[in-house]
């Protein structure tokens, strides 16, 4: 009878302190943390506005194009009217859905929003990159990125494209060639349409640009590629190498689709670029007069060009039009141009302008060294040939290092020097990692060549 006294004693008190809490809860407007957090269901409409656009009708601007038509978004030309998908395909993915715009966004209540940039917050900070599916206001310039890629490559340039899209691109919106030897198949093309926010295009290399021209002694080239297999030459022994490297250094711009831009941005497989790019690098290259660009150099393999100055000096003899004053000869060559001393811009990036690759002085420069027949008879690198002609042909005011844009090719890292630089542009590599002040880097010399202030801090990273 005692327990059964105590048990309902138990319960009674529950009773009554469910009670008094109901009735302390009705009593009060706010929800304790109210200033603090949101309420679920606004996170969750936050969500869908966001990744599944504000209407049924969601559309980037301009609207979606019908089925098979250009979607074109920067400011290259259409296609070339060959209805072979492989050859030119100027096709792009689904539209993208609309963002909300953060200004009808309530105003956030947290006083730690401060420690950090709203990301609500209405307007872009000087630099900025915008937010994923946000584009930069201002003009396009005629641009396009460039890829040299087999079909097998389309998981390793999968990766470059994300890279290039997520960093800079998805706020540009600018076009990406793509140039095979053969037909590029239905998934590399359906992939990296899928990847891109501007047009795809798919060109196929004419066979004349990816072979041995008719005065190339092929017995000789054999030879040579079985010698420098003896000698354990990178790529020495490699045909296909070899084609890459001649049609790079002075076909891929004479292509009929890269025939309609001004400027280019080359893109590898398998790269990685560390920071946003929160301005237009094309644009600047414009505005400022500049033609070439680099972000990694350092000295040639010098069994791979063992006369490649002396086809150089045949053409500097040949064509002194072509050499114009204040030129960076001096980056290339320690004597006044008696010797090469090996320093390159690597050229699996560039920014560049095709106007002047399309020049008469560069292509003459270009059918020069053909002649010579390096590109079999050795195993002429395209960054070499076109670092000499950077070198040469273009004053030194005409070549620009991109401090800030941070990249990665096997086996070597740019990372920005100056900590505040990585900071602003969100960079995630690690600085002991920067090659640019290493003693087999070029980048110091191109410095005081140019009598340029050394970054700030890359005494810290030597």
């Amino acid at each position: 009878m005692a327990g059964s006294q105590r048990y309902f004693r138990y319960i009674l008190f529950a009773v009554l302190a469910l009670v008094v809490i109901f009735f302390i809860s009705a009593s009060s407007g706010v929800g304790p943390g109210q200033g603090y957090t949101q309420k679920a269901s606004d996170l969750l409409k936050g969500q869908g506005s966001l990744y599944q656009g504000s209407g049924s009708n969601s559309v980037p601007a301009g609207g979606a194009p019908d089925a098979g038509q250009d979607s074109k978004v920067g400011s290259g030309s259409g296609s070339n009217g060959d209805a072979n998908p492989t050859l030119d395909s100027d096709v792009k993915s689904a539209a993208a859905p609309q963002h909300t715009d953060p200004s009808s966004l309530p105003p956030s209540t947290n006083p730690h929003d401060t420690t950090s940039p709203n990301p609500n917050a209405p307007s872009l900070h000087a630099g900025q990159t915008p937010p994923l599916g946000q584009k930069a206001p201002g003009p396009r310039m005629n641009a396009t990125f460039v890829t040299l890629a087999r079909n097998s490559d389309v998981w390793e340039i999968s990766r470059s494209i994300r890279q290039v899209e997520d960093r800079f691109n998805h706020a540009y919106n600018y076009d990406w060639v793509f140039l095979n030897d053969a037909d590029f198949d239905d998934t590399f093309i359906k992939v990296t349409t899928a990847l891109t926010s501007g047009k795809t295009r798919y060109g196929k290399i004419a066979s004349e640009h990816w072979g041995f021209p008719s005065f190339i002694d092929q017995e000789k080239a054999r030879k040579v590629r079985e010698d420098m297999h003896e000698r354990k030459i990178i790529y020495g022994d490699s045909v296909s190498y070899r084609h890459m490297c001649r049609y790079e250094s002075g076909f891929f711009f004479r292509h009929p689709i890269m025939l309609e831009y001004e400027w280019y941005w080359r893109v590898e497989p398998s790269i990685e670029l560390f920071c946003d790019v929160s301005y237009d690098p094309f644009k600047f290259m414009a505005d400022n007069k500049k033609k070439y660009s680099f972000v990694l150099s350092l000295y040639e393999y010098v069994e791979t060009i063992p006369t490649l100055w002396d086809s150089v000096k045949g053409f500097m003899k040949a064509h002194p039009e072509h050499i114009v004053a204040d030129n960076s000869l001096a980056f290339l060559s320690d004597d006044g141009g008696e010797s090469y001393n090996h320093c390159h811009f690597w050229s699996n990036f560039e920014v560049g302008n095709l106007d002047w690759l399309r020049s008469k002085a560069y292509v003459d420069y270009f059918d020069h060294l053909d002649r010579d027949g390096g590109f079999f008879y050795e195993r002429w690198g395209d960054a070499p040939v076109h670092s000499i002609a950077a070198g040469l042909m273009l004053k030194k005011e005409e070549i620009h290092f991109f401090n800030d844009i941070a990249y990665y090719h096997v086996p070597f890292t740019h990372c920005p020097t100056g900590e505040q630089v990585r900071l602003d542009n969100k960079c995630h590599c690690n600085p002991k990692n920067n090659f640019d002040w290493n003693g087999y880097s070029c980048t110091k010399r191109f410095f005081e060549v140019n009598k340029l202030p050394l970054p700030e801090g890359y005494e810290k990273e030597q």
